[in-house]
């Protein structure tokens, strides 16, 4: 037992280590992107600067949209290390690679198999859209953290019960950062209950604590708030933000049905070959827990955002925690197994590795930094070394898939292009020097740019708020700052405006009021 113990520390420790340099590497060096590093970095500027810590704010007006536990611990990241954007991603990163040990943990509760957990966490770690996403400042990292959790310690506390009180807490931490989503998350662990009869952990006194501390906590904040707000906070938190999204495509984000199939077949290769026989197996051997979870919370999940009006690559994350354990348990079994390798897998691999090369040759071509060219070698090598090892029935093209995998993600994080939407738009420091230093704080800047853009605001600590020309009319005979370009700056034709300078591709002017 002694020994079994130290070999999960010496696993649980590595999967940590490995996860913190994948997250945190390079993690300060571009600036935020829009929409949600911009929302949250400025709310907990204002909570930093206000103390407020109760009635979150953005520039001065209230922030209504979502729970504050994110912004709490990046205003925490304030405090120790001062207002950038290392501090800004660096505790929602941190609290985000917590997952891959915890998925490692939750993967030996439900499979008593410690090659199929280890699979698990590995698969998740060398995840591009896992990675991606909760590197940056955003909500979904730490709520995959606190849905591994909750599921660990309700599966933990079938030896010890005073597990059970994670459970609670797990949900919690989900309700205080993105509200609701606890609603459909719960009840796909009740589904989980009923169905592998489980119903001995709903009798567990600790479950009802740590539910009772969780909910209390929740609600306690959502109590001052109406009671600050009435029912303004209700229409915005509850119905723009979450019911519209059932039933509509807020701002314009719509999709079809399958369309989170389409990320799955964009960005999960080539763990995605796997999945088919996932699924086979899963089916067949439904009535073990693991499978049940996969089944369960993963596909019902899945079917759940797919259902949805608004569609967003983001919102499939609390699925891939069962996408990696629904391979990692296929996995686990071919390793163990004495059948032979798939030899389909290897010749799949060998298209991917010429994949990979074209694209190393397609970066060349176009200059690309070299670290780019260096990922897609990494990448081509790592295909080919797999393929010929699935050809030859070698079950070491697994580990090999990993290693080369993770040094692949790796080297993209320490490339300008792990966050592609920042080429979407315009530069945004240097536009918000600009502001900074001609435009007093409480003013409101308009610009003619298509939308705003919450990093701006981030950085120029203004409301940069985008306007069309019937605002022009409307507003361009009182004193006004705009930031407008060439086409824009043209249009106004003699309106009386002052020059205040020029950043990139667009100019500031503060217009003159009529006499």
């Amino acid at each position: 037992m002694k020994l079994k113990r130290s070999h999960d520390s010496f696993w649980l420790l590595g999967l940590f280590i490995l996860a913190l340099i994948l997250w945190l590497i390079n993690l300060g060096d571009l600036p935020l992107r829009d929409w949600d590093e911009g929302y949250y970095g400025t709310v907990a500027k204002d909570m930093y600067h206000s103390s407020n810590w109760i009635f979150p704010s953005y520039l001065g007006d209230d922030f209504l949209l979502k729970p504050p536990l994110a912004m709490w611990l990046i205003t925490l990241s304030y405090h120790w290390g001062g207002i950038n954007e290392w501090t800004t991603r660096f505790p929602l990163a941190f609290i985000s690679a917590l997952s891959v040990p915890l998925l490692y943990l939750l993967g030996k509760q439900a499979f008593q198999s410690r090659s199929s957990a280890l699979f698990t966490a590995l698969i998740y770690l060398t995840l591009l859209p896992v990675v991606r996403h909760t590197r940056l400042a955003m909500l979904d990292g730490i709520i995959n953290t606190f849905w591994i959790f909750s599921l660990w310690c309700l599966l933990q506390s079938r030896q010890r019960k005073i597990w059970a009180v994670g459970f609670g807490l797990g949900l919690g931490g989900i309700a205080m950062t993105k509200g609701i989503l606890v609603l459909a998350l719960g009840g796909l662990v009740v589904i989980f209950l009923l169905v592998s009869q489980q119903f001995n952990l709903l009798k567990n006194p600790f479950l009802w604590v740590g539910l009772l501390l969780g909910t209390m906590f929740t609600l306690n904040w959502y109590g001052a708030q109406f009671a600050e707000y009435g029912s303004i906070f209700i229409d915005v938190h509850f119905r723009s933000q979450s019911i519209d999204r059932l039933s509509t495509a807020v701002e314009g984000n719509s999709g079809p049905f399958w369309y989170y199939l389409l990320e799955l077949s964009k960005y999960c290769w080539p763990w995605l070959m796997f999945f088919p026989g996932a699924l086979l197996i899963s089916w067949k051997k439904r009535k073990e827990v693991w499978e049940q979870l996969t089944l369960i919370c993963g596909l019902g999940f899945l079917v759940l955002i797919s259902l949805m009006g608004t569609k967003l690559p983001w919102y499939i994350m609390p699925f891939y925690p069962f996408f990696a354990m629904g391979i990692g348990g296929y996995l686990g079994s071919l390793w163990r197994s004495q059948t032979a390798c798939p030899r389909w897998i290897g010749r799949l691999l060998m298209i991917q590795g010429v994949i990979a090369f074209g694209g190393g040759i397609y970066f060349i071509w176009q200059s690309s930094p070299r670290i780019l060219i260096a990922t897609s070698l990494i990448l081509t090598l790592t295909f080919f070394i797999a393929a010929w090892q699935f050809l030859q029935d070698q079950k070491i093209a697994l580990v090999s898939l990993v290693i080369g995998l993770y040094c692949a993600l790796i080297s993209f994080m320490l490339s300008p292009a792990w966050i592609w939407e920042l080429n979407e738009a315009f530069a945004v420091k240097p536009v918000a020097e600009l502001i900074q230093g001609h435009i007093p704080k409480d003013e409101i800047v308009f610009t003619a740019f298509p939308y705003s853009r919450p990093s701006l605001d981030f950085y120029s600590e203004r409301k940069v708020i985008a306007a069309d020309m019937i605002t022009w009319q409307k507003l361009s005979p009182e004193a006004t700052y705009w930031l407008l370009d060439p086409p824009s700056l043209n249009a106004i034709g003699a309106t009386k405006y002052m020059d205040l300078g020029d950043a990139g591709d667009f100019t500031l002017i503060k217009t003159q009021p009529n006499d």
